[in-house]
């Protein structure tokens, strides 16, 4: 989970914000990981407890629900897939010179060989492991390298100057919204870690996949703060690749080259399992087939990227809209913790009920709030 929120537009939405809020940005990652926990702890639990998938839970609590879910999910998770493939093929165009569309067909391939063997889920779990030990290190180099004002982000991160909703929402729904947190809760399904005897080792997971992810997104906003402190201009059309050359030198750009494509590669493998997982329990056939799903998800995502292509701004509006699908997900797990029929005799705590009540609240406030008055903005 940790490192499927990690990917390019995690990246880019991370320094963007940081040049625009500077060491305000510090009070929106503070106020997105307390989110994030109070969304990934409730809906691990309600899928670990129930030992069903959450389209299934949602088809439980309303028919036809969980299609929609799985509906939403899925155009989530191809639009944000697009953007890792090109993202991980922009990481070997820093590295090896070659295109960033050769790059990503490259990139491709990887992510398919990995589905193909026949231990795809503990050679997964071993790659996006080590491929995020090795990005929170390199990143922990430029944030030496960039010297930004920690003094001033402490401070800032609890007394903001500019508090912004867009932020907000596109942090937590590139964090927990969409498919990214049934990346990890889904996952552990699979690995057999469910039902109420796995329920402190699922809450630990959860909490600590959200510390993985947050530790990333702080020490990328350090390493931008300090570029941005030192009153230096970011590129538009490559914001994160500026902070790691403009601190590092050409050696923090190709630190980039293998942070990018270790945060897009992992994601690509991410998105496209999670994804498919929405749809496989729908029918023996696609759960037959499960594999082949995943190898086309890429497939078809690479061709979008190689013919198409994606957009900076078009990663902040994805984000912004899986946010909106949080309170969703959310909410269904939340119903869902009540239902004898999907949970047995399981006694939801209140004060999770509590916090993620608000957690769906805040977020569908301010996500209704963004598409209506910022989102226009962003494209103008």
């Amino acid at each position: 989970m940790a490192t499927s929120a990690i990917g390019p537009g995690f990246l880019t939405q991370t320094t963007v914000f940081t040049q625009q809020l500077a060491a305000s940005f510090g009070f929106v990652i503070l106020v997105s990981i307390i989110l994030d926990i109070g969304a990934q702890a409730n809906i691990w639990r309600i899928i670990a407890v129930s030992e069903k998938r959450a389209q299934d839970i949602a088809n439980d609590v309303l028919p036809g629900l969980g299609y929609m879910l799985a509906g939403l999910i899925l155009i989530g998770g191809l639009a944000f897939n697009i953007g890792n493939i090109g993202g991980a093929g922009l990481g070997i165009n820093v590295l090896f010179g070659l295109s960033p569309k050769t790059g990503a067909v490259i990139s491709a391939v990887v992510a398919i060989a990995i589905f193909l063997v026949r231990e795809a889920g503990k050679m997964m779990d071993r790659f996006t492991q080590w491929l995020g030990i090795v990005m929170i290190g390199l990143t922990l180099y430029v944030v030496w390298t960039a010297k930004p004002p920690l003094g001033e982000a402490a401070v800032k991160t609890f007394v903001p100057e500019n508090i912004d909703l867009l932020a907000i929402v596109t942090l937590v729904g590139g964090t927990v919204g969409g498919y990214i947190t049934f990346a990890g809760g889904h996952r552990l399904l699979d690995a057999g870690i469910k039902g109420k005897d796995s329920l402190r080792q699922v809450t630990q997971s959860s909490i600590s996949a959200i510390g993985v992810a947050s530790l990333m997104r702080l020490l990328l906003f350090l390493a931008a703060l300090g570029v941005v402190a030192q009153g230096l201009t970011l590129d538009e059309a490559n914001p994160p690749a500026s902070v790691f050359r403009l601190a590092a030198g050409e050696v923090g750009y190709k630190f980039f080259g293998i942070v990018m494509w270790a945060a897009a590669i992992t994601s690509v493998v991410g998105s496209a399992y999670t994804s498919m997982s929405f749809i496989r329990t729908f029918h023996p056939t696609l759960e037959k087939y499960h594999r082949l799903l995943i190898v086309l998800f890429i497939v078809i995502s690479t061709f979008v990227f190689v013919f198409v292509g994606r957009p900076v701004k078009t990663m902040i509006f994805v984000g912004a809209l899986n946010g909106l699908v949080l309170p969703i997900s959310l909410g269904v797990m939340l119903v869902a913790a009540y239902k004898r029929t999907i949970v047995g005799d399981y006694k939801h705590p209140l004060w999770m009920t509590v916090f993620g009540g608000v957690v769906v609240a805040v977020m569908a406030y301010m996500g209704i709030y963004t598409i209506v008055h910022q989102i226009p903005q962003l494209f103008r």
